[in-house]
């Protein structure tokens, strides 16, 4: 029984962790379509947006690149 708790607890967790990352779609002016992992960070002071590609590696875009910025189901 404690095996079984243990299994449904881990598995909850991870499940936990998987929903609260949501991914987005950002369009830019030359017409890409760049999916982030998690919710882009805008830094005004140095006019950047950082965000982490699908394979969670950084990224940075100058924000006036950036036409639209889409929460992803």
């Amino acid at each position: 029984m404690k095996k079984l708790f243990g299994m449904m607890l881990v598995g909850a967790v991870a499940f936990s962790v998987v929903a609260c990352s949501s991914s987005y779609v950002m369009a830019t002016k030359n017409g890409e379509m760049i999916v982030t992992k998690g919710k882009p960070e805008v830094d005004k002071q140095t006019g950047l947006t950082r965000y982490y590609d699908a394979q969670g590696v950084e990224h940075q875009i100058q924000n006036d690149q950036i036409t639209q910025l889409i929460k992803r189901g």
